[in-house]
């Protein structure tokens, strides 16, 4: 005689499941947090926020904190299984004043730190934290291919990053295992460089900056997503970038886009030290050339959509 199943055996089977997770994000209502979390609740996971503000999607609860404060609602972790950590002040959104150079770190920093505090002083389930971090890490290496291993650079940008993933890395105190995605320059016409870069190209106007010789380690935003739910599901820590294993020029990104669009390049190059003049220090961010390697992010056997620049553009200019 066959003993009948258990009525409640999926609902067993759901919770238990890591498809079943709880997932709290940081910094999720961002460009590539929005995307993370439609991701994530279309296979199944459920998904909060820590924001500074009151959230819009019904499917997603939003616990308030203010970093520059110290506080945050206690209840967050209730529950979680997992924190994907992505807050941030913008880097390119303003000039690096000194105060500002304070605030972008501020608040990779004292945000996880806010985090790890709760976490000391309340009981919790929570494993894993998946950090963003950034190939700004490596700073200016001209042609040089670096990898994981390779040393920081010692500019604001490279000092910034190790700040960030000491931060990040105090949770290993606790128990939880790390994992930090060394992120290039996401591509998307939703916004970011790609959308400054291409505005002017769409109306005539676009043209190569400095050499254009430097290289980009960029990776499109669907290969971006699917690497935090990949760093999620898998048992992957420590450090990985987070690059398409194609790196390109500023020039071949720029020509790139222009055949896209069908818009001519005609204008001068824009030289270095106008750039200097007009964003001080924070040129570094378009004229420092970083090639970054993939080749740890492939061994541990994700596989990119869009491996080719050509293919990024085309599919996001289609």
């Amino acid at each position: 005689m066959k003993v009948p199943f258990p009525a409640n055996l999926n609902l067993q089977k759901k919770l238990i499941s890591p498809m079943g997770k709880h997932i709290l994000i940081t910094g999720g209502t961002g460009l590539v947090g929005k995307h993370l979390t439609s991701l994530l609740l279309e296979k199944g996971y459920t998904v909060s926020h820590l924001s500074r503000k009151t959230g819009n999607n019904p499917k997603v609860k939003t616990f308030l904190w203010d970093v520059a404060k110290g506080s945050i609602d206690a209840d967050c972790i209730i529950g979680v299984d997992l924190i994907v950590h992505l807050a941030g002040a913008g880097v390119a959104d303003k000039r690096w004043t000194d105060g500002r150079k304070r605030e972008i770190i501020s608040s990779r920093t004292k945000s996880i730190a806010l985090i790890y505090n709760l976490l000391k002083q309340h009981p919790h389930q929570i494993k894993k934290v998946v950090s963003a971090s950034a190939t700004g890490f490596y700073g200016d290496c001209g042609n040089e291919l670096v990898t994981e291993t390779s040393v920081p650079a010692k500019d604001f940008l490279g000092q910034c990053c190790v700040a960030w993933e000491k931060a990040v890395d105090e949770g290993a105190a606790l128990g939880l295992e790390i994992l930090k995605l060394r992120t290039g320059v996401v591509l998307t016409d939703e916004g970011g460089a790609l959308k400054q870069l291409a505005l002017p190209i769409k109306f005539g106007f676009g043209t190569i900056l400095g050499s254009g010789k430097q290289w980009v380690p960029w990776i499109h935003l669907q290969d971006a997503i699917d690497l935090y739910v990949f760093g999620i599901e898998k048992e992957l820590t420590g450090v990985y970038n987070m690059v398409a294993p194609n790196p390109a020029t500023n020039a071949k990104l720029t020509i790139t886009v222009a055949k896209q669009l069908n818009r001519p390049l005609w204008l001068p190059k824009v030289p270095a030290f106008a750039l200097k003049l007009a964003l001080g220090e924070m040129s570094a961010v378009v004229l420092a050339s970083t090639k970054v390697s993939a080749a740890k992010t492939e061994q541990a056997g994700f596989v990119f959509k869009y491996p080719t620049i050509k293919e990024a553009i085309r599919e996001i200019y289609a």
